[in-house]
């Protein structure tokens, strides 16, 4: 039986859903930089035995080989001892009603996700970016659907806006339907002020959870690019990324901030990691790893306690 006790599980919200605080996500991992099966399986199982609960996936992220790497792994587990999540927006092909949140769309998605995952249900299910090109309503009541017919458990959304929260939660209220219990917001060091300011308050007022991704800003903040960009790392393979996230600013201060690391004898990983974890209305850090000792060093982190004057020297080098 897997080991629990260094794990904290967390309420999604204020559904009855415990997730463990740090989850497991296949963002441009498995499927993708990591293909080899055998690693893949590695991986996800020692995260399993280490208590993580939570895997994370999406349709689009390398366009299905993601859900279908992650899935052969993951039906292999206790199915009752794992959260399960995929996402639905991003065009899967170049059809025209291949992607948004038409009810279309998500309801044709969701049968492909559970296909690709070998599943029956998915714990979670993600909208992964708000569509302003369909009613609402329609979003919300083809989800709705998916809840009633057991394809889907929970369904949540990702890098919507607080009022656009407040009005999912509004029509789901108005109908008796189910709505929203989660959201998955983009926030590391580097990245505060729309989850502080609008998602996390609105969140907890609406009793969100929170499920967050990219806490170490795709390897920013582990001083990995602090001189530049390595041969074969992430953001030399996706220019998309690179042009996103990359700016000298940014790595100046990344900089100052392993100097606080090394100050205090903390990685540069653990303490990002340990920082997200304790934001307000966080239910888990969705992290990313391509090998078991990277796997090993995040979830490390978890004996990690920042003091108050470690977070406001932290909160000071990275403002808002």
């Amino acid at each position: 039986m897997p080991n629990h006790s260094d794990m904290p599980y967390r309420r999604l919200g204020r559904c009855g859903l415990k997730v463990s605080a740090l989850s497991l996500g296949g963002w441009t991992t498995y499927g993708g930089s990591v293909q080899e099966s055998n690693s893949i399986r590695q991986i996800l199982t020692k995260a399993f035995e280490s208590g993580v609960n939570f895997f994370d996936s999406a349709d689009v992220y390398e366009r299905g080989a993601c859900e279908v790497a992650m899935g052969s792994v993951l039906r292999d587990l206790p199915r009752n001892e794992i959260v399960v999540s995929s996402k639905v927006f991003w065009p899967m092909s170049d059809d025209v009603n291949d992607r948004g949140l038409s009810r279309k769309h998500i309801l044709e998605s969701c049968n492909r996700s559970l296909k690709r995952l070998g599943m029956d249900y998915m714990d979670l299910y993600f909208c992964h970016r708000f569509d302003p090109e369909v009613p609402l309503e329609e979003t919300v009541r083809a989800l709705d659907d998916l809840v009633r017919a057991g394809k889907i458990l929970h369904w949540g959304t990702s890098e919507w806006t607080g009022d656009q929260l407040r009005r999912a939660k509004e029509i789901s209220s108005r109908t008796g339907g189910y709505g929203p219990s989660v959201e998955q917001p983009q926030y590391h060091l580097l990245c505060r002020s729309k989850v502080e300011t609008d998602v996390a308050p609105t969140a907890v007022e609406l009793g969100l959870g929170l499920v967050t991704w990219s806490p170490l800003a795709s390897g920013l903040l582990t001083g990995k690019y602090d001189n530049g960009i390595p041969e074969g790392s992430r953001l030399s393979r996706l220019e998309w990324l690179r042009d996103s996230v990359y700016q000298e600013e940014r790595i100046a201060k990344v900089r100052k901030f392993g100097e606080l690391a090394k100050t205090w004898g903390i990685s540069r990983s653990r303490l990002a990691l340990a920082w997200v974890r304790e934001g307000v209305g966080i239910s888990s850090v969705i992290t990313g790893a391509t090998s078991l000792e990277q796997l090993d060093e995040n979830l490390s982190s978890l004996s990690v306690n920042l003091t108050s004057d470690q977070k406001a020297a932290l909160e000071n080098l990275f403002p808002q």
